[in-house]
C-alpha cells in the first residue's frame, strides 16, 4: 500500500534535495491526499556513483553501502 512508502528525511538528507522548494520538480497529492510530495527527488550529490553499488533491481540481489553517519 502507499502509504507503507512515506517517510521523513533527517535534516542533512534535506539539505540533499534543498532547492526542491524551487519548483524544480513536480509535486503529486499523498496516499491520502492530505500533503503534497515531490515525484522524483532530485539530489544536488550523487551517492549511488559515489558510493557505489552492485546488483539488480532488488534489496536481496543489491549490495548498496549504508549511508548512516553515526
Amino acid at each position: 500500500a502507499m502509504r507503507y512508502t512515506e517517510c521523513k528525511m533527517m535534516p542533512l538528507s534535506m539539505e540533499m534535495v534543498r532547492d526542491i522548494d524551487e519548483e524544480t520538480v513536480d509535486f503529486q497529492d499523498n496516499y491520502d491526499g492530505r500533503n503534497q510530495e515531490p515525484t522524483v527527488l532530485p539530489a544536488r550529490f550523487p551517492n549511488l556513483l559515489v558510493n557505489g553499488s552492485a546488483g539488480i533491481a532488488v534489496g536481496m540481489a543489491t549490495n548498496i553501502p549504508p549511508h548512516n553517519l553515526r
